[in-house]
């Protein structure tokens, strides 16, 4: 069976690697152009176009799949099937049409639930006990199409983004290979979504990383865990940015408004502040221009942060 493997992000790799080692005929990869990344903005390959280097498989970059003359070179590649994980652009109708073992995608979500571009995000701001993985066919409506197998897997308390996701990839891998084997002997009964179970939630912003203190200490502690590692929960001080990178939810009343910052005695150096209900105790904490340091390092050098009030 001749394959083609279309993903950009680091999430995407595994799945790529657990194709490269298993019985499958990876004729090419389908990434993103090389973006300017970093301070210097220099152009930088997509993980995924990385990793298909090393196990010497050709990689196309097209800036969009939609002309026709990107149509024809991947039609003219005569793939069986397309498997998609994390990719970066919507596949036109045309491009689905091509490969007759159709394009099969892996989302990080227990479909139908979190459909959209941040799943992971999605269940751990949603408070979530289970994220998981679907293996499903890609229909040209984002994430509707019918799951052929799904993985649930716990998030724990203290995952991020980060760390959930790659828990999911390492996941999703491993169900890809045993999904794919039997969708291509036609082993496999695709399973319809129930549309009245469906939830959506698509790209987040930069913006939406600063923190409301209205809100609850739950709400933006899960927040925090969500925008790890970006855009990254930050709110203003002293006309800069404080990034909030880690905390935890103290159930204290406290007699101030949202966004006023609070000795937590009780705690050895705590800091808290003071939200819409309940106390958020600071773990980690970065000042604009400055390494990330624990609360008790960030107030050793900024004594009047405590009684200081931060703007919602």
């Amino acid at each position: 069976m001749r394959v083609i493997f279309m993903g950009s992000p680091q999430i995407a790799v595994p799945s790529l690697e657990q194709l490269v080692a298993g019985k499958y005929n990876l004729i090419a990869v389908y990434t993103q152009p090389d973006r300017p990344a970093g301070r210097g903005k220099n152009l930088t390959a997509s993980a995924v176009k990385e990793a298909a280097l090393r196990n010497g498989i050709n990689v196309y970059q097209p800036e969009s799949l939609k002309p026709a003359e990107t149509l024809a070179e991947l039609a003219a590649l005569k793939p069986d099937v397309i498997v998609v994980c994390a990719y970066g652009q919507i596949l036109p109708q045309a491009l689905l049409d091509i490969p007759p073992c159709q394009c099969v995608n892996v989302h990080y979500s227990l479909l139908p639930r979190h459909r959209g571009a941040s799943p992971v995000m999605a269940a751990i701001m949603a408070g979530d006990e289970f994220s998981g993985v679907s293996i499903q066919l890609v229909r040209k409506k984002l994430d509707t199409g019918p799951v052929l197998a799904s993985a649930a897997v716990p998030i724990d308390a203290k995952d991020t983004t980060g760390t959930l996701s790659e828990k999911l990839s390492i996941v999703g891998a491993a169900l890809l290979d045993e999904v794919l084997t039997g969708w291509l002997r036609g082993e496999i009964i695709p399973r319809e979504q129930d549309e009245a179970k469906a939830t959506y939630f698509g790209q987040i912003t930069k913006e939406e990383g600063e923190i409301d203190w209205s809100q609850t200490a739950l709400e933006i502690w899960r927040r925090i865990r969500a925008f790890q590692p970006w855009p990254g929960s930050y709110a203003t001080w002293k006309g800069k940015q404080l990034k909030i990178n880690e905390a935890e939810v103290i159930n204290t009343d406290a007699e101030s408004v949202p966004g006023k910052v609070v000795a937590l005695p009780e705690h050895k150096h705590g800091v808290g502040i003071v939200t819409g209900q309940g106390v958020l105790r600071v773990l980690n904490i970065q000042y604009e221009g400055k390494k990330a340091m624990d609360a008790a390092g960030f107030i050793h050098g900024q004594r009047d942060f405590i009684g200081s009030e931060l703007p919602s």
